[in-house]
């Protein structure tokens, strides 16, 4: 089956502050193995054999005034290599107006998106935006609803909690597509968090612009689990639908705890009840469609 990579990195250390610098907490826990570089050709090696035929870059947290270097190491990296096929690079959404820097980044043919990351949690390990309630920020809906001029996606980040706040972004922004990462962030495995997880996202899956991203499973349990898996699969196609559905690998990050082969294997067996044409929606044609691949 063809299968489209809609969510990795790749990256140069010394580029990136919170692997260069000082150990800051992260939300997948201990990094060590990852504080170095990972180049395209390790990516290629990790998913050689796999099946993946195009890949999407989400931007890595460069420091903010270099979002455009970013975007062009990318492109000459896609010119050397041929991979990534589409950028999803970043842009500071809470700006007055968000066009100068869109404008700048629109100069790179690969660009597909922005991200701007959202979630904002009372764990301050699970903490990154400066405060919870940025989806109602009059200045973050003008600018994602501005994307669409671009043809390009949001790729919207948040915590069950925050949902229905991203409910009333994606309202504010009606021609723009929104990528939900990682289906919602689960973080919460109590049947309390679950149940506030899936009420957020059968709200979400009733915005027709919100996709979800199959991705980063292993986030908060640093592991790949199949069952774990399996059961957000489950969940989230089932209130989105196949084709608002797409896989992402997250790696490097997920190689923390596993391969990119058993990663692949977990995700397949988890649609492997549904059809031929649902499965090859998930991991093919919605993240063609979105990212324009």
């Amino acid at each position: 089956m063809r299968v489209i990579d809609s969510h990795f990195h790749v990256w140069r250390q010394a580029d990136l502050p919170w692997l260069s610098g000082p150990m800051q907490p992260r939300i997948f826990g201990p990094y060590e193995p990852i504080r170095r570089d990972y180049p395209m050709a390790e990516y290629l090696a990790d998913l050689e054999g796999s099946g993946v035929e195009k890949s999407v870059y989400v931007q890595a947290n460069w420091p903010a005034e270099r979002a455009e270097d970013e975007v062009l190491w990318l492109e000459n990296l896609a010119r050397e290599t041929g991979w990534p096929h589409g950028i999803v690079g970043y842009a500071d959404m809470t700006a007055e107006d968000a066009r100068p820097a869109l404008d700048r980044l629109s100069r790179h043919p690969r660009m597909r998106g922005v991200r701007q990351q959202l979630h904002w949690h009372e764990n301050p390990l699970y903490r990154f935006a400066a405060r919870p309630d940025l989806c109602l920020d009059r200045n973050v809906q003008t600018n994602v609803a501005r994307l669409a001029d671009y043809g390009w996606a949001f790729d919207l980040q948040v915590f069950a909690p925050q949902m229905a706040g991203a409910c009333e972004l994606a309202e504010a922004a009606p021609r723009t597509t929104l990528i939900l990462q990682h289906a919602g962030m689960l973080e919460d495995l109590s049947e309390a968090g679950r149940a506030e997880w899936r009420a957020g996202m059968a709200a979400l899956a009733k915005r027709p612009n919100v996709f979800a991203k199959l991705s980063g499973f292993g986030t908060f349990i640093h592991r790949n689990d199949p069952a774990h898996i399996g059961w957000l699969v489950s969940e989230t196609v089932a209130l989105f639908g196949a084709d608002r559905c797409l896989f992402g690998s997250n790696f490097p990050i997920e190689k923390l705890w596993t391969d990119y082969a058993s990663l692949l294997s977990a995700h397949r067996a988890a649609a492997g009840g549904l059809s031929t044409a649902e499965q090859e929606a998930i991991f093919h044609n919605t993240a063609c469609r979105v990212y324009r691949l």
